[in-house]
């Protein structure tokens, strides 16, 4: 079985054994590709096409089957067509509901247990593509494949991966941006906060846009900020950061962006908080002793995040964190009173932080 996923410390990502496997030649057949990051399925989609499909008999050589739809008599008849020029046939399967444990419009329990054993012995001839955002391990179909072929998670890069990304991309539009520089835009990003919805798909974007922004060959952290959606978690962080430096009017200027974009004062609170919370623990933590290793273990986020908490943690003293969270609560309880207009507390708050 062939697996790759971010997930493991010591495990190849699903993106790197996949593109092994194309270059060695020996991709196994039929394959689940799924996970969060649809960007790099649809790269490695891509990928595969373009080493076995000729692309002057694309169209009917590869065969794209909406896994809502799909029928047992319907796939086995594809996958079962002899390609015309490619060396092999691709039928690629999207989204198929039972690959995620759901069930399925005309496809039923028997047709999943006759598809499995199907699965066991495909043509040599033809390449069988699953893709979804999910896949069930424990169904039938899964571990099918997983013996007979090869199943690939793409979760999130981690941070030399995402750099490269970056990197990559900027350098094949002739752009390149100094390290300090990418640290900052992936912190800007969101790309590691616990319940972002920012994916690769958007950080090509980002990346896109911030190349038909800039001038220079350079890409400089303004030219970033000024293009770059990122999240509101991460531009909460970036003006408790900026208040960690002494840097108070650019901290307001953040929170004023925030409140003008809509925002709303009540959970741009809570984030105030809830960040303070994770760099007062990161404090703690460092000053009993522990290891980064150690406190990965023992704060449930990211360690990205860790690594972004650790230096401002650095420029407080533990009683100034302590104080400056129970001055966020008391600023929460005196807005819910009505003692406080919001958007005024939030203010006397940033300026006593």
């Amino acid at each position: 079985m062939a697996y790759g996923s971010a997930k493991g410390k010591n495990e190849e990502h699903a993106y790197k054994a996949i593109e092994k496997s194309i270059k060695e030649g020996n991709v196994k057949s039929p394959l689940i590709l799924f996970g969060q990051e649809a960007y790099l399925i649809q790269w490695a989609v891509s990928s595969l096409i373009d080493k076995y499909i000729s692309p002057a008999v694309k169209e009917l050589d590869c065969s794209k089957i909406e896994g809502a739809t799909l029928s047992l008599k319907t796939l086995i008849e594809q996958c079962e067509t002899l390609p015309m020029l490619s060396e092999k046939r691709v039928v690629l399967v999207t989204d198929f509901p039972v690959l995620a444990g759901n069930k399925s419009r005309g496809f039923s329990e028997q047709d999943e247990n006759e598809l499995s054993e199907y699965l066991k012995n495909t043509p040599e001839t033809c390449l069988l593509i699953f893709t979804g955002e999910s896949a069930d391990k424990r169904r039938k179909l899964y571990k099918t494949v997983a013996t007979a072929g090869a199943c690939y998670e793409f979760s999130s890069l981690d941070e030399k991966l995402l750099k490269g990304f970056i990197e990559k991309r900027l350098k094949q539009s002739g752009k390149y941006a100094k390290a300090s520089v990418i640290n900052r835009w992936i912190a800007l990003s969101g790309y590691y906060d616990k319940e972002t919805d920012y994916t690769l798909y958007n950080f090509e974007n980002d990346i896109r846009k911030v190349i038909a922004y800039s001038d220079s060959e350079e890409i400089f952290w303004e030219d970033i900020s000024e293009t770059s959606s990122g999240n509101i978690e991460t531009y909460v962080f970036s003006m408790i950061d900026a208040l960690s430096e002494n840097r108070k009017g650019d901290a307001f200027k953040l929170l004023h962006n925030l409140l003008l974009s809509g925002e709303n004062e009540y959970k741009l609170l809570a984030l105030i908080c809830s960040q303070l919370e994770v760099i007062l623990m990161t404090k703690e933590l460092s000053e009993e002793g522990r290891s980064f290793d150690e406190m990965k273990g023992l704060i449930d986020i990211h360690e990205f995040r860790i690594r972004r908490a650790i230096p401002i943690a650095g420029r407080y003293s533990l009683i100034q964190l302590r104080k400056g969270l129970s001055r966020a609560f008391e600023v929460d309880k005196n807005i819910k009173r009505g003692i406080l207009d919001a958007r005024m507390a939030l203010e006397l708050l940033i300026a006593s932080i």
